[in-house]
């Protein structure tokens, strides 16, 4: 789990603790998203920290520390962890909260890297934006269910066929040569406008969608939820626990 963000669109309620510690109808995002995993049968955990790392003490989790997290991005969070990249691999932003259907349907992808996108995306954006392409992103999936395309600035609805979560899974054979494709990326260049230490996961997906190995699309509808900002926590704690679509594994 990729947790060092200092949050800043959250604050104050970040100013003591990180994302992932926030409480959303009475349970941390943390909990809420272990819960989920734990009913998948997924207990080895680590998480990546960085702002307010020390709210993480005492967890049983295993911690790596990201300890350049103010200037860098999540990419660079995940290769902290790197001596973890062994087998089976889910990666997961601390920031997003999701039913264990979601994680399920993940963990039963097939692909080298399958990439959860919602393709009911748009209900939970237009809950969120008054224009919801302003904030989405392109998300192009093939005929055969591999993506494209991803993280790019959309021109029209026609190029958003489902909205990346933040959560994804690299199995086993394909560990070592996702650890030495980012290695081996050109640290004079800049991907999406930003330099390695700063890159979008995004960015990595499309580059090894592009020029590694075929990225699958795990498609769900609904089910999940990111708490990205202030606006974003008052809406979900206005909607019943179990009485929304979007919302229904908070009765849980």
């Amino acid at each position: 789990m990729l947790a060092a963000g200092e949050g800043t669109r959250l604050r104050p309620l970040t100013a003591d603790r990180p994302k992932c510690l926030v409480e959303l109808h009475g349970r941390t995002l943390l909990d809420r998203q272990l819960d989920a995993l734990r009913r998948c049968g997924v207990a080895d955990v680590v998480i990546v920290t960085g702002h307010r790392h020390e709210a993480f003490r005492g967890r049983p989790e295993r911690l790596y520390h990201n300890p350049e997290y103010a200037r860098t991005n999540m990419v660079h969070s995940l290769f902290c962890a790197e001596p973890e990249l062994d087998g089976d691999v889910i990666v997961s932003y601390g920031d997003i909260v999701f039913e264990p259907r979601v994680a399920q349907a993940l963990m039963a992808a097939p692909g080298a890297l399958s990439v959860v996108v919602d393709t009911g995306w748009r209900d939970l954006w237009a809950a969120r934006f008054s224009n919801p392409l302003t904030d989405a992103e392109t998300l192009k999936i093939d005929g055969d269910g591999n993506i494209v395309e991803i993280g790019k600035k959309p021109r029209s609805y026609d190029e958003i066929h489902a909205q990346y979560i933040g959560l994804f899974k690299i199995a086993a054979p394909a560990v070592a040569d996702v650890r030495r494709f980012y290695r081996g990326l050109d640290r004079s260049r800049r991907y999406d406008g930003k330099d390695v230490d700063n890159m979008y996961m995004t960015s990595l997906l499309d580059l090894i969608a592009r020029d590694l190995l075929k990225v699958r699309a795990v498609p769900v509808a609904h089910g999940w939820l990111e708490v990205d900002s202030v606006d974003d926590l008052r809406l979900y704690s206005s909607w019943p626990p179990a009485g929304n679509a979007l919302f229904s594994f908070a009765a849980s």
